[in-house]
C-alpha cells in the first residue's frame, strides 16, 4: 500500500513497503469475509482484484494445496459414498 498527503505543502509520501503472499494465501485471504476497519478493507480488496484479474493465480494455488497430502480430495469419486442426514 502507498500513502500520500493531499493539500499540505510539502507533500509527505510513504515508503513503500512490500509484502509478499503464496498464491493459496492469497486465493484464501481474497475469497474470505471483509475483515473490519478501512484500512484492512482497502487491503483486502487489492487482494480480491489481484486475485480477480488472472485465473492462473488460483489455478497455482489449487496445485499447491493438491500437492499437500491429504488436503483436498482426488478427482476420482469415492467408493460406496452414502448420504449424509442429521439425526434431532
Amino acid at each position: 500500500m502507498f500513502a500520500q498527503t493531499v493539500g499540505v505543502r510539502p507533500r509527505q509520501k510513504s515508503t513503500a513497503q512490500r509484502i509478499c503472499f503464496c498464491p493459496p494465501c492469497s486465493v484464501s485471504l481474497a475469497m474470505g469475509p471483509p475483515p473490519e476497519g478501512a484500512l484492512n478493507i482497502a487491503a483486502w480488496n487489492m487482494l480480491r482484484d489481484i486475485v480477480g484479474a488472472d485465473p492462473a493465480l488460483t489455478q497455482a494455488a489449487w496445485e499447491a494445496l493438491r500437492g499437500i497430502e491429504g488436503m483436498l480430495a482426488t478427482t476420482e469419486p469415492e467408493p460406496a459414498a452414502r448420504p449424509a442426514y442429521f439425526e434431532f
